[in-house]
């Protein structure tokens, strides 16, 4: 049976037609009262993006969402989780800091800033999923012991998962420092031959795994972690894994820690994802580069499988801002060729998350 995915387009033509006013009445759509628990928190899960980043959602319109989730009669709480690679939220402290920095301050956005896994991201609850990779998975403190969650998403490119949505959002966002190692569960190799030796995938490895030697990189896999930071900041593309077999993998793992990150909550969770500022990378990379497409819309629904479903066929169907050869692929492949981003889609339909059949309600 088909989910019921709810869609409002970025036209705007007057104020009742503001992003503000198409929010409330997606929640509304949800039925946010059944959702959260009265009189109980309630966890607002975004990204407040990496420092150097502006396309990560806008403050003003999360506050939209604490208004509405405060009057269906819970406590609105935003949150987040610790880094594995070094940057402005490899810490709590560092994270809040960030977060207020991006305007997501309670005289903005009339709620507190939670950061689920605790000070250094070791706060966490094992989650029995009993799935083909982990029995159990390691999710942040807050996360389970909240009674509901809105789960808010930027939908754009990630050069490891191909798309970061929702699925994306619930996996490494909910996820302790141990269960971020859990997903990536991979060591990175330099290839000496594209390695300028420029040190900043050195400057950048939180665990010291990389150094100078003899004019090139060279990473100590022993203390390798696999938090893929070197690879997101390595101009050469010189720092790579085996991208046919661990890439695979890799989504599987993520697409099972997005299952533990809502099992226990079923009914209680409802979904937001904002397809705008469409860019290739994740909003942890520290800028935001041009989008891919035009803004497209704002999408809703119960089922995050549906809802990351839906975004992905609407992404495929615009005109193209940047100068790429599709080549029959999908966008996101397009962009990031050893990806396959539709695992984590397959595989959350397959654990039972939801269905990869929508019905669009265009509003």
């Amino acid at each position: 049976m088909a989910s019921t995915v709810y869609f409002y387009s970025m036209a705007c033509r007057k104020s009742s037609q503001t992003k503000e006013s198409k929010i409330a009445r997606l929640l509304s759509l949800m039925k946010l009262p059944e959702v959260v628990v009265k009189d109980q928190p309630c966890a607002i899960k975004l990204h407040f993006g990496e420092t150097g980043n502006d396309t990560h959602l806008n403050p003003q319109l999360v506050q939209v969402v604490v208004d509405k989730v405060r009057a269906a009669g819970a406590k609105p709480f935003l949150t987040d989780t610790t880094t594995l690679y070094n940057g402005t939220r490899h810490n709590a402290v560092d994270h809040l800091n960030t977060a207020l920095r991006h305007g997501f301050a309670p005289g903005v956005v009339d709620a507190p800033v939670i950061i689920a896994d605790g000070l250094f991201g070791e706060n966490e609850i094992p989650v029995t999923i009993d799935a083909k990779n982990f029995k159990e998975v390691q999710i942040a403190t807050e996360i389970v012991k909240s009674p509901a969650m809105v789960v808010l998403s930027h939908f754009k490119g990630h050069e490891m998962a191909g798309f970061g949505g929702a699925i994306k959002n619930l996996a490494m966002g909910c996820a302790s420092k141990a269960g971020k190692r859990d997903q990536h569960g991979t060591k990175v190799q330099v290839n000496h031959e594209k390695c300028i030796g420029c040190g900043s995938c050195v400057r950048h490895c939180p665990e010291h795994a990389l150094s100078i030697v003899d004019g090139k990189s060279t990473c100590d896999r022993s203390k390798c972690i696999g938090c893929f930071e070197c690879m997101t900041v390595c101009e050469p593309k010189a720092i790579e894994i085996n991208w046919e077999t661990d890439v695979p993998a890799f989504m599987e793992r993520l697409t099972e820690y997005a299952y533990g990150a809502v099992k226990g909550h079923e009914g209680h969770v409802c979904y937001i994802n904002f397809v705008m500022n469409v860019t290739p990378d994740c909003d942890c990379a520290g800028w935001s580069d041009m989008p891919m497409i035009p803004d497209v819309g704002i999408l809703a629904s119960l089922d995050p499988v549906a809802l990351d479903q839906a975004c992905f066929d609407l992404v495929q169907k615009q005109p193209l801002l940047t100068n790429m050869d599709l080549q029959g692929r999908d966008l996101f492949t397009a962009r990031w060729p050893h990806t396959h981003g539709h695992i984590q889609i397959d595989y959350a339909e397959e654990l039972g998350m939801g269905t990869r059949e929508y019905e669009l309600k265009v509003l």
